[in-house]
This record gives structure tokens, C-alpha cells and sequence, in this order.
């Protein structure tokens, strides 16, 4: 797995993420969703599985639950698991902040 930093550190991760507010993030040329909820950050894969919109153009619910902006499939943003079984479960990223910067983990 390689730790690509995104942010210089988890200060900055907070004010450039707003909370429950996805956000896109192009690393390595993958499409990955940002996401800062409950003081926890999360990184999953932008496509949704079912039909393949951006999850960074969706919302986040109060279950930590990313939600697709087409046809409103759910994403648990800690395991990645649609949560009706109707689709294919995202890819998750790694996310950790150190002294050094906030960084995703991609393999």
C-alpha cells in the first residue's frame, strides 16, 4: 500500500472538509470520495456501483451512510457495504494523520 498525502495536516483536512459533505479527490487517477463525519474521516470509491454516478455529489445521513444522488442506494462509509444488498459493496481507502500530514492509502 503506498500513503499518498492530500493534506498537510488534520487541521487542514477539517477546514478544507466540511462535515457530511462528500467531496472528490483524484489520486493517482482514482475518482476517491472524502468524507469527514462525527470527527472521523472516510475515503471510498466516487462510482457508485449500481449505475455508476459520483458519491461526491451525494449527501451523508446522520447514520454515516453516504447516499448515491441518483437513485438514493446507501454505502456504509466505514465498511463500504450497500446496505440493501441490491449492489456491489465500494471500495474503501485507508485515511490516517500523523505529524507529517493526512494521507490516503491506496493499493
Amino acid at each position: 500500500m503506498e500513503w499518498v498525502k492530500i493534506f498537510a495536516d488534520e487541521t487542514e483536512a477539517c477546514n478544507r472538509l466540511m462535515p457530511d459533505k462528500p467531496q472528490l479527490a483524484i489520486i493517482h487517477g482514482r475518482r476517491i470520495c472524502i468524507v469527514r463525519h462525527n470527527k472521523q474521516f472516510y475515503a471510498v470509491q466516487d462510482k457508485c456501483t449500481h449505475n455508476g454516478e459520483s458519491l461526491s455529489k451525494g449527501m451523508v445521513n446522520h447514520l454515516g451512510e453516504i447516499i448515491c444522488p441518483w437513485h438514493n442506494y446507501c454505502f456504509d462509509l466505514q465498511t463500504g457495504r450497500e446496505l440493501a444488498s441490491r449492489s456491489a459493496d465500494l471500495i474503501t481507502y485507508p485515511v490516517k494523520a500523523d505529524a507529517t500530514g493526512f494521507y490516503v492509502g491506496i493499493y
